[in-house]
């Protein structure tokens, strides 16, 4: 049986490991979400386990405590040695806390591999779609170009086995311009009206309708300039190089 000292001094170290020293004394009600949270980690922390199953933990937080936490259990985990199983819907969470990343599709792994991994080379057009950073486009690989109802694009030398034929190319990846500005040999096009631009901080989003009724995201970074100001209904050529693009299939 456990001495109820190393128990005491066991439950002090562990309250102290998820920066909730001090609160012993504290009810439910006299603390924070956030707060709760570490409590539920300590009390799992504190039985030793080789493995932890967080499921969905931050979803029930606001934006601004759910970044806090995602930064805390990340050091917690590291302090502490142990294994975080963390199972959420969030792709931006995935990515941030993940050493590894797991995608499922149809409950079955898609991916296995670093956040910068899949970020920069998911490997199928569903762990593209799951990521909500790529514009996708269906069709079929004809000699050398991807064909489908958006136009044919031709293609670089890289391609990815997949299930599914798909193009993907990353919002961030795409320049607005003109439509009678000159386009280089490496470079792809498509035409679309402009619907609306979203701020986010960071970036702004602009969305743009194919001919075809797909709509089309850009994001622009802001650190780099600020997008110029663009019409409501107007037409612009969308640009990407070759390279940049993703084809599966």
């Amino acid at each position: 049986m456990t001495d109820a000292r190393v128990l005491a001094a066991r439950v002090q170290d562990m309250l102290a490991l998820v920066g909730l020293k001090g609160f012993e004394d504290r009810a439910v009600t006299q603390i924070s979400g956030g707060q709760r949270q570490r409590v539920a980690l300590a009390r799992t922390l504190v039985t030793e386990p080789k493995m932890v199953l967080l499921d969905e933990p931050l979803g029930a937080l606001d934006a601004n405590l759910r970044g806090r936490m995602r930064s805390e259990l990340k050091a917690i985990r590291e302090r502490c040695g142990v294994t975080f199983l963390h199972v959420t819907g969030s792709e931006s969470e995935a990515l941030a806390m993940g050493d590894l990343v797991l995608v499922l599709d149809r409950g079955r792994i898609a991916q296995a591999a670093a956040s910068d991994v899949v970020y920069n080379s998911p490997s199928t057009a569903a762990v593209a779609r799951f990521l909500n950073c790529y514009n996708l486009f269906g069709g079929s690989v004809v000699e050398d170009a991807f064909v489908g109802p958006a136009g044919r694009f031709p293609l670089s030398a890289s391609r990815r086995k997949a299930p599914q034929p798909a193009y993907a190319i990353r919002y961030d990846r795409v320049s607005i311009r003109p439509r009678e500005a000159s386009l280089s040999a490496d470079e792809v096009r498509i035409e679309g009206d402009f619907i609306a631009s979203e701020y986010s901080g960071a970036a702004v989003n602009s969305f743009f309708a194919l001919d075809g009724g797909h709509v089309f995201e850009v994001e622009s970074h802001l650190s780099h300039a600020r997008p110029p100001a663009f019409v409501e209904k107007n037409r612009y050529a969308l640009v990407w190089k070759k390279e940049d693009a993703l084809v599966f299939g």
